[in-house]
């Protein structure tokens, strides 16, 4: 990146419809990942998920940074396992376009945010794997996924423990955080190159990393409905700014 811009980052985004005749395709990204990344200082730009490789590529190499948006579930047959009934919102253009650049963001050290889906994204890219569904493949475990029509994106719904030996450790000065939680998948194996850096109260993987990467952060929660009014969750993205302006 040139001297006194700012950085360019890249969010991760979806195919859908238009909602009323004549239904046409659109692309499309969640509003607050955008505003997150541009209250934090950066340039946010949506990536379609139907570009094809080489293109998608040349345009991760023009970016300071990546965001991996939330989502609908991966592909479980890609990890190794047939899919689950609970298993919604596949899409196997995002799948391709998400694990590619998450690769391409662990051999490059480009400064990568990974939230929900996106984390989930980052382990099986790097060749792990995930609970399909938590709740009837762990029932002893905490409720992760909530009605939003009851309960507010911004609201919390359980706590963390936090490794101080990492990365979210020295971004939030805390072992522990609040979060809001809105997924019925989760961790299972870890990829050999990820390390767990937050867990739940139940034991559910709730924050991973590259040890060594200049920043490489994924967070199982929605830091991007919290940023506004937890200071710890805005430090998650003034991080990927700040790493990348030093891309």
């Amino acid at each position: 990146m040139r001297p006194h811009q700012q950085p360019l980052i890249g969010i991760t985004g979806f195919e859908t419809a238009y909602p009323k005749p004549p239904h046409a395709p659109l692309y499309a990204t969640g509003q607050r990942y955008v505003r997150a990344i541009e209250d934090a200082g950066g340039l946010p730009v949506i990536l379609s998920p139907g570009l094809s490789n080489d293109t998608l590529l040349a345009m991760f190499e023009r970016l300071d940074g990546l965001l991996l948006s939330g989502g609908g579930d991966i592909d479980p047959t890609i990890y190794g396992e047939e899919p689950h009934p609970t298993i919604w919102g596949l899409d196997m253009n995002r799948d391709r376009a998400e694990l590619a650049m998450a690769q391409w963001a662990a051999q490059t050290e480009k400064p990568l945010l990974c939230i929900c889906r996106g984390t989930q994204v980052l382990n099986v890219a790097l060749g792990g794997s995930l609970v399909q569904d938590i709740e009837t493949m762990q029932p002893k475990a905490l409720r992760h996924m909530y009605d939003q029509e009851v309960t507010p994106r911004e609201e919390a719904t359980h706590s963390v423990t936090v490794d101080t030996d990492s990365l979210l450790g020295e971004l939030i000065h805390s072992t522990s955080a609040q979060v809001n939680s809105w997924h019925h998948q989760a961790i299972k194996r870890i990829a050999a190159d990820l390390k767990v850096v937050a867990t739940a109260p139940d034991g559910i993987v709730e924050a991973i990393e590259i040890p060594g990467h200049r920043f490489a952060l994924g967070v199982q929660w929605h830091p991007e409905w919290l940023y506004d009014r937890q200071p710890e969750m805005a430090r998650l993205f003034n991080g990927l700014i700040a790493a990348a302006e030093t891309e």
